[in-house]
């Protein structure tokens, strides 16, 4: 945790809840709000801005929901803590899988945030271990940082995804951006939605056209929107063509 005051960004799509959560965290001794956000977008925006110790973050936000937020989260560096803030308690388990640190149910009580800014100071000091998220959901936005700032990528806007030394370069409608994760990650969690044509590229499934021989021997990738084929090495060729049959 930053030297100082607990640097929290509050994240509820109702004003009145976050206002409510303003007031809660005024009379908590060494905490500071940093910012507020009404929905996940823009929360992520806040946290790369301010950095902050903590997130009160609600589950049911529009665009990308609070569940989808914190995973981006997890990804920060530092990794802010996580304190879902919701008016239903369905959500609970999925919150812990997401690496929450606690769950509070609204509306709520004075007691329970002063446990749960307890429970964020330790997980600050380092006591708390977490493992990494297992509840097999698929984001439907990555997240490019740029210069303080980030962009989310709609995962269905996606063209092919190629590796560059440590960075993954996205190619989507809008044009391109990099990703720090790796290839081999993004291949796990987006299985249905990708393939393999390279040790160094996955394509959209649905962005191959055809599967083109060249005179050399070698095979390329015609992309529905690229402008130039891509390279398929010639131990994904087999399998490329089986899973271009099923499509």
């Amino acid at each position: 945790m930053s030297a100082g005051p607990m640097r929290v960004v509050i994240a509820d799509d109702e004003p009145l809840a976050r206002e409510r959560l303003r007031a809660l965290l005024a009379a908590e001794p060494g905490v500071q709000v940093v910012a507020e956000a009404g929905d996940g977008h823009a929360t992520l925006h806040a946290c790369a801005e301010h950095h902050p110790d903590m997130v009160l973050l609600d589950i049911s936000m529009p665009g990308i929901d609070g569940l989808e937020t914190a995973r981006h989260l997890a990804a920060f560096e530092p990794r802010p803590a996580v304190v879902f803030c919701t008016a239903y308690d369905a959500h609970a388990l999925s919150a812990f899988e997401a690496q929450a640190i606690d769950y509070l149910v609204k509306p709520v009580r004075p007691e329970r945030l002063s446990a749960a800014l307890e429970r964020v100071r330790t997980f600050a000091a380092g006591r708390l271990q977490h493992a990494e998220p297992e509840d097999g959901r698929k984001r439907t936005h990555l997240c490019a940082r740029l210069r303080g700032s980030l962009r989310l990528i709609p995962v269905e806007d996606i063209r092919y995804l190629q590796a560059e030394e440590k960075y993954v370069v996205v190619h989507h409608a809008r044009g391109e951006d990099l990703i720090e994760e790796s290839l081999k990650s993004l291949e796990t969690e987006f299985a249905d939605r990708f393939v393999r044509i390279h040790r160094n590229c996955l394509v959209a499934r649905n962005e191959i056209v055809e599967l083109r021989r060249i005179g050399d021997g070698h095979t390329q990738a015609v992309l529905r929107h690229g402008e130039h084929p891509l390279e398929v090495s010639r131990r994904c060729v087999a399998q490329l063509r089986d899973t271009l049959r099923h499509l």
